[in-house]
């Protein structure tokens, strides 16, 4: 089977009409992204949608391997280290790290996927995560916008600047990109008219596209942009979560992160790479 099924292929998949379809993407109901006019439903969420509609007790989930998951964050990064919980990171995105917590392939995972209404991460989980024995967990309010060379922000109108400008992208399965096409269309902003370098595989490799002049521009993190000593234009706050196997989260290594959060250490070190708001850090937000 394909990553990303088609219309036709969905329509066969749940043994329903093709208006269906076009009904549940409409409504948000099923998982789906819009390409190049095209609606493409990404398999792996789209299978994990049908087994939570399932009747009946939830098949027994084996333990996850000691892997954390999801979008890459430097707070996260130090914290991890700071914990000594021993855990391998595997950085590739929300949608891919959400995907990758529902196959069992880690023990959390990072999101910053947006939702209606300024839901963050909440309608994803609910979605896709609703059967699994999991937790959401408040990490970081932070912020995100248009990082540049230094000396580009003066005189930068913002979103209406970037038709002129080298934008470094991330793939499209990632909460900032998913951001980023959200803002151009509030914006009324034409993505084909954008000129784009090729895609950066992680928050660090776009800033180091603009950093090394390789691109004029990507939409990233303040704390990166602060870091690298690069402009940054501030644009949107978002919400990052740690989506967390129950279970995991009473062993010793999540148990040796969540004490790193609750920490006069974390707060300082937050503040020092700046764009982070770590107050609602440790709540829990969502319960499956």
């Amino acid at each position: 089977m394909p990553e990303f099924l088609t219309v036709r292929e969905l329509a066969e998949l749940l043994r329903i009409k093709e208006r269906k379809v076009y009904d549940l993407a409409a409504s948000g109901a099923v998982p789906c992204a819009k390409v190049t006019g095209k609606l493409l439903f990404p398999e792996d969420e789209v299978r994990a949608w049908i087994a939570g509609g399932r009747s009946g007790p939830a098949p027994e989930r084996p333990a996850p391997p000691p892997v954390f998951l999801g979008s890459h964050d430097p707070l996260l990064e130090w914290a991890l280290r700071q914990s000594g919980a021993g855990l391998a990171t595997l950085f590739d995105g929300s949608g891919a790290g959400l995907r990758r917590f529902l196959r069992g392939e880690g023990l959390a995972a990072g999101l910053h996927l947006p939702g209606p209404g300024g839901r963050w991460n909440i309608p994803a989980v609910e979605a896709e995560a609703a059967r699994t024995d999991a937790v959401l967990i408040a990490f970081a309010r932070r912020q995100r916008g248009l990082i540049l060379r230094p000396g580009m922000a003066k005189g930068t109108r913002g979103l209406e600047a970037l038709p002129d400008l080298w934008i470094a992208p991330r793939p499209e399965t990632t909460g900032s990109e998913k951001l980023f096409a959200t803002l151009l269309a509030e914006a009324g902003l034409d993505p084909a008219r954008l000129m784009r370098t090729g895609t950066a595989q992680s928050e660090e490799d776009a800033v180091f596209a603009v950093k090394h002049e390789e691109a004029d521009t990507t939409f990233g993190l303040e704390a990166l942009a602060r870091t690298h000593g690069l402009d940054f234009l501030p644009l949107a706050e978002e919400r990052f979560d740690l989506l967390v196997d129950r279970r995991a989260a009473f062993e010793p290594p999540l148990q040796a992160l969540f004490e790193v959060m609750r920490s006069e250490a974390f707060r300082a070190h937050a503040a020092q790479l700046a764009g982070y708001d770590v107050r609602e850090a440790g709540t829990v937000r969502w319960n499956a």
